[in-house]
C-alpha cells in the first residue's frame, strides 16, 4: 500500500474481501467499482478460467508507482486496486479498480486510466485453462 489515498494489492484474496478495505467517503460523491470478470472464451475457445501469475518483485512496486503518479495527476481522489493471482474461474473478477471522486465524470476518467496503465506496465500474466 502506497499512501492514504491509494491502496494496492496483488494476492490470492477474492475481490469481494479486498474491496471492503476502502470505506465510503462523505466528501466524494462518486464511488466507482470496476470488476474485470473472466469471460467464458479465450481466442474463440471455451475456458474454465484463467491462471494468473506475476513477477513478484516488480509487480506491486509498479502498481504503487502508478498509484503515486495518478494521485499526483488527479489530486483529491481515493483509489483501491487489487489484482487476484492464481486460478480465477469464469464469471469471477480478477481485478478491482475502485475510485472515489467528487464527481462521476472524473471517476470514470480516472478508472479508465488506471486500467490502461496497469495493462501496459504491471507484469501480470494470464494463462487460460481451456476445456477439453
Amino acid at each position: 500500500m502506497a499512501s492514504l489515498r491509494f491502496f494496492a494489492s496483488i494476492t490470492t484474496e477474492s475481490i469481494s474481501e479486498v474491496e471492503k478495505r476502502l470505506e465510503p467517503s462523505t466528501s466524494h460523491g462518486a464511488d466507482l467499482r470496476f470488476h474485470g470478470v473472466v469471460r467464458d472464451r479465450e481466442n474463440g475457445r471455451e475456458i474454465s478460467g484463467i491462471d494468473y501469475s506475476f513477477y513478484e518483485d516488480m509487480a506491486l512496486k509498479e502498481l504503487n508507482r502508478i498509484g503515486e503518479a495518478m494521485t499526483a495527476e488527479f489530486p483529491g481522489h481515493l483509489a483501491l486496486v487489487h489484482h487476484k493471482i492464481g486460478f480465477v474461474a469464469v464469471g469471477e473478477a480478477s481485478i478491482l479498480i475502485r475510485v472515489q471522486t467528487a464527481h462521476s465524470a472524473e471517476g470514470f476518467e480516472i478508472s479508465r486510466e488506471y486500467l490502461r496503465r496497469i495493462k501496459e506496465t504491471v507484469p501480470i500474466w494470464k494463462k487460460p485453462v481451456f476445456l477439453a
